[in-house]
């Protein structure tokens, strides 16, 4: 039997995938599952092999971006989710083929990349948010909201989830009124402004995209109220003042291992003595890990996905509480499959601002991401840190409260 063929007979198992090689012949893989529709998919040429038994993941996205992986039936969503449903997170498979050798170079290689000082951070940055501004208006809802979104019914829309995300955050961060707040990684400025309109604060935004820069000042301008929501072109590291608040939603994954401590130490010095702070990052269900290749390489160049333990090991001696922890488990699988059906509606107009291979590979980013939360090891962490144990309430109640204010009002 062919290396391929132990290779697919080994990872198909549920479900049913069916394979044409580059000579004709059609193979079929596992067995048909009511849950998972089946996949049928043609390697254009040999290369398309050579690279999935390399690296199964950079080497299917890759020949999909080539176009030398063709979907006959099903689309790459359908594929990945195939894919992962035979590998899932809490079964304990592992991945198939990586051994200790590669293991060992993988963990090398990424502690290099993920160093992350300032200059080529704010480099980094910019490769994956210095994009088109039509590219986001595409697949976001309207308030660019690129984090995570919280569906309090798996039903709801992405707009109703991402305002009742952005409404969850405030009420974890307790803002009264004349409080100053520090939005670390502000994208376009929408939790800023939310904030703002919900509680009156004054708030700082961060960011090293200078195009999310433009647009988060223009919108504080259009809404009046850029004496109140001001947004800089700055790494954090440079940062000073005093806030009474400080969130970061979606940027600690770009912050790197080497800066954790960094990070926490100048949370805690930019916070007052009664000072809270909202962490919401992507994260590992498991232990530290690597980043895998494609992302790497084409996404999120100096990204990595920390663990839990990661986080917390970050801020021990600090002398800051770990006040609360909330783990969203299925929030982000949802809501990047509304991101991925609306990139995929969208293919004729990103072709246009790039071309087909740009579009395919933001269809697999978002697809891989997607199966990645509904079937492998990753989350989304919520992560409360207070410097004095009383700036906060005894019990979350305050926090179902001041969410239902929010949304109602």
């Amino acid at each position: 039997m062919p290396l391929i063929d132990r290779f697919l007979s080994r990872a198909f198992t549920r479900g049913q995938l069916t394979v044409t090689f580059p000579d004709g012949r059609t193979a079929q893989y596992g067995s048909s599952d009511p849950d998972l529709a089946p996949v049928a998919i043609r390697f254009a040429d040999r290369r398309v092999m050579a690279g999935i038994l390399a690296d199964p993941s950079l080497g299917a996205a890759e020949a999909y971006m080539d176009g030398r992986l063709i979907l006959e039936r099903g689309d790459i969503a359908d594929f990945l989710m195939l894919a992962t449903a035979n590998n899932r997170w809490e079964e304990g498979k592992g991945t198939l083929n990586q051994g200790p050798t590669r293991r060992a170079f993988d963990n090398v290689l990424h502690r290099i990349d993920r160093f992350n000082m300032g200059r080529q951070a704010k480099r980094n940055v910019a490769h994956h948010y210095d994009l088109s501004d039509r590219l986001y208006d595409l697949f976001l809802d309207a308030d660019r909201q690129y984090s995570c979104a919280y569906f309090t019914d798996a039903a709801n829309s992405l707009e109703q989830a991402q305002a009742d995300k952005k409404a969850h955050i405030a009420a974890k961060l307790a803002i009264e009124p004349g409080m100053r707040v520090l939005d670390i990684g502000c994208g376009w400025g929408g939790m800023a402004l939310y904030l703002h309109a919900k509680t009156g604060a004054d708030v700082t935004g961060i960011t090293l995209s200078e195009e999310q820069l433009k647009v988060a000042r223009a919108r504080a301008e259009a809404a009046g109220v850029a004496d109140h929501v001001r947004f800089e072109l700055i790494d954090y590291r440079a940062m000073s003042g005093q806030f009474d608040r400080i969130v970061s939603v979606g940027m600690f994954e770009h912050v790197g291992p080497p800066q954790y401590r960094t990070f926490m130490r100048k949370v805690r010095e930019l916070l007052t003595p009664q000072g809270v702070m909202l962490l919401h990052t992507i994260g590992r269900a498991g232990g530290p890990g690597v980043t895998d290749h494609f992302t790497a390489k084409y996404i999120f160049p100096g990204g990595y996905i920390p663990a839990l333990s990661e986080i917390v090991r970050a801020n021990e001696g600090l002398r800051m509480f770990v006040t609360d922890v909330e783990v969203l488990r299925m929030h982000y699988g949802y809501t990047l499959k509304h991101w991925y059906d609306r990139t995929t509606a969208a293919r004729d107009a990103i072709v246009a601002l790039y071309d087909e291979r740009f579009f395919r590979m933001w269809q697999y980013y978002l697809a891989g991401s997607m199966v990645s939360f509904l079937n492998g090891g990753l989350v989304n962490y919520q992560v409360q840190f207070a410097r004095d144990r009383g700036a906060l309430p005894i019990t979350r109640d305050y926090m179902a409260a001041a969410e239902r204010t929010y949304i109602e009002g």
